[in-house]
């Protein structure tokens, strides 16, 4: 398959990176390159904040329902290319082209969704102490945001930043992963092709990220920074961040547990299990089921349904007919969950199924790893304790209520939570007691455009979606008038 070019797009034009550089965007299932992308560095960088800061007092201007228009012909384009724009995740990301489909498909969703907030960001009319004085409260957009934005979504964790900041009046420099940078590029054209002023949204491509942050970071007319990733890369973000009181919005690591009380509906409970473990770019998600607690009642029955419906899934490549999970990122990734597993293993945690890296055939060429269950897992283990990215699902047993919440707290992660049962005291009771910012209870779909999503603890800062999504790319400003 021949490769192709794909260029930066800042002040509303095509450019290459710095000094001629380029670097490949590899396909995950074959390890062959799909497309040489240009090293953007710190120069494009300064380039597009230069160009995002000169386009903001114009865009910032406009009303709601000017920029509103803006982001539904965005919408338009997008969906018109849906299909494309899937095969294309595929290309870059792995996961099968079905699920691909799905994810722009919801990720489109996101520019209707706050093109309306946008139109609902009202204001406050304060009464006021005295009476020869008038109060009144208004919402104003931050300036130039830094969005920083990981692989495992390319086209949803992209929309979900620059939807809200767009329809907010602020204006965006984007970076996306070196991993997966050509869904982020197609998104740009859309926004070309649907009469987005220069300079209001740039896409800046780097093989390395952190001279392109370090300008984000240095640079005081960039006043938010919104991160998805690691918690660590978070953490140090914020610190740097700090110099100059950024404003700083982080959807960061997980490690969600995924509870079966005694009185679930078993099929359902492992049909979800299974969902929100492997069928979730094959368990790449900061908020996949990282640990699986089933009430010892039920733990046998559970188990052997479990394990056969994860003995059926179809592994290989995202364009193969019936594939439900493709292959890991690369190669990193690969050898991270191969250590988790054998890791685990040693220290006496027994595999029922899966458990090593495949390799026969057409699986030789990319990084795939087989769907895995792990029985006899404790909670000292890395795989029990860390983010493990992968489609690993460690399974431990619990006695009571109390336990299992104390258990499923007992982490610094706190980003999304799962409970099986038919118990609606129970699914209060527990449900409020969990410290997680997303629990879906008898449900694997997770969040939806209509709620804020976002971390409790150390796993994040700030919400995305919802109507507090736009909130989250805007200034409160009180004024007051004396008219004595």
């Amino acid at each position: 398959m021949p490769v192709r070019e794909a260029p930066l797009f800042i002040g509303g034009r095509w450019v290459g990176g710095q000094t001629g550089g380029t670097f490949e965007v590899l396909n995950p299932a074959t390890s062959e390159p799909i497309a040489v992308v240009p090293n953007g560095g710190a120069d494009q960088a300064r380039a597009a904040v230069d160009a995002a800061a000169n386009a903001f007092p114009k865009w910032a201007a406009m009303t709601a329902l000017e920029r509103g228009a803006v982001l539904l012909r965005a919408r338009d384009i997008l969906t018109a290319k849906l299909d494309a724009l899937a095969r294309l995740v595929t290309e870059e990301n792995g996961k099968p082209v079905a699920e691909a489909r799905g994810e722009v498909s919801f990720a489109i969703q996101y520019l209707p969704w706050f093109a309306e907030e946008a139109r609902r960001v009202y204001g406050e009319i304060v009464p006021p102490p005295v009476p020869h004085k008038r109060l009144w409260v208004t919402h104003q957009p931050m300036g130039v945001v830094a969005a920083i934005t990981p692989w495992n979504f390319p086209a949803t964790m992209v929309l979900r930043k620059i939807a809200p900041a767009l329809a907010a009046g602020c204006v965006v420099v984007l970076k996306p992963a070196k991993e997966t940078p050509l869904t982020a590029i197609e998104i740009a054209r859309a926004f070309e092709e649907a009469g987005l002023p220069p300079g209001v949204f740039n896409v800046v491509v780097g093989r390395r990220a952190a001279p392109i942050a370090d300008v984000f970071l240095k640079d005081p007319r960039v006043r938010k920074i919104a991160f998805t990733g690691s918690t660590e890369v978070g953490k140090t973000l914020m610190a740097q961040a700090a110099a100059q009181l950024k404003r700083v919005a982080f959807e960061l690591g997980g490690n969600a547990p995924f509870i079966v009380f005694d009185d679930a509906d078993l099929d359902r409970a492992v049909q979800n299990a299974v969902a929100i473990k492997y069928l979730r770019v094959g368990g790449q998600s900061c908020i996949c089921a990282n640990r699986i607690y089933v009430h010892r009642p039920i733990a046998e029955a559970f188990l052997a349904r479990f394990t056969e419906a994860v003995r059926a899934i179809k592994v290989g490549s995202g364009f193969d007919s019936g594939v439900q999970v493709g292959p890991l990122i690369n190669a990193e990734t690969l050898e991270k969950v191969e250590g988790f597993v054998k890791d685990a293993v040693a220290r006496g945690a027994r595999p029922l199924v899966g458990g090593r890296r495949l390799t026969e055939g057409a699986y030789g060429k990319g990084f795939f790893y087989e769907p895995t269950v792990l029985a006899e897992v404790r909670e000292d283990m890395p795989v029990a304790r860390d983010e493990t990215f992968g489609p690993i699902a460690p399974v431990m047993i619990f006695e009571t209520d109390e336990e299992v919440i104390a258990r499923a707290n007992n982490t610094t992660f706190g980003l999304a939570a799962y409970l099986s049962s038919r118990d609606l005291r129970r699914v209060i009771r527990v449900s409020e007691a969990l410290e997680y910012g997303l629990v879906c209870v008898n449900d694997a779909t997770g969040y939806t455009h209509e709620i804020p999503f976002g971390g409790f603890k150390e796993s994040g800062l700030g919400r995305e979606g919802g109507r507090q999504g736009i909130e989250e790319y805007m200034e409160v400003k009180s004024i007051s008038l004396n008219i004595s």
